[in-house]
């Protein structure tokens, strides 16, 4: 049902990057964070560049209809990966259009030839669309999740 073309973001796509920010920002309705302090073009050149990174973008023509941003976790128990997914969004005029499935899908594709043995995602209480996506696709684990803040190095 999709019409949607996915690829994956490298070097060379900083236009596309800023744009995938800014879908994030209008999706989640937080522009202030994602395109409020936008990193510099060499910085976004060498995230985009890394092989643990993926950043994948879904277009209808000439319209970013979706996006999604990965990262890939090297295990130190095993020789194997496990990959996260950090955001995933898609435009709301484009919803139920098997987009964001399509984005998962490359990512799982991505996750095979890197090796991965497991993608996994976070969802919110309450963002049931997220939760019926994700229970559609893979198995439920209830667990908790804690932010432990940063202390700055003193100067």
């Amino acid at each position: 049902m999709q019409t949607a073309t996915i690829r994956r973001l490298g070097p060379g796509d900083e236009a596309l990057f800023s744009e995938m920010n800014a879908l994030f920002g209008k999706v989640f309705e937080e522009e202030q964070t994602y395109t409020g302090a936008p990193p510099s073009p060499g910085y976004v050149a060498n995230f985009l560049s890394l092989p643990h990174v993926h950043a994948l973008v879904a277009n209808d023509g000439d319209e970013m209809v979706g996006a999604l941003v990965a990262y890939e976790l090297e295990k130190f128990e095993r020789e194997r990966r496990e990959i996260y997914i950090y955001d995933l969004a898609v435009a709301e005029h484009c919803r139920r259009r098997g987009i964001a499935t399509a984005l998962i899908e490359k990512l799982g594709e991505i996750a095979t030839e890197r090796g991965a043995w497991v993608i996994y995602v976070q969802a919110d209480y309450g963002d049931d669309p997220a939760i019926a996506l994700y229970t559609k696709l893979g198995t439920r684990e209830d667990v908790m999740h804690f932010d432990i803040p940063v202390k700055p190095q003193p100067s």
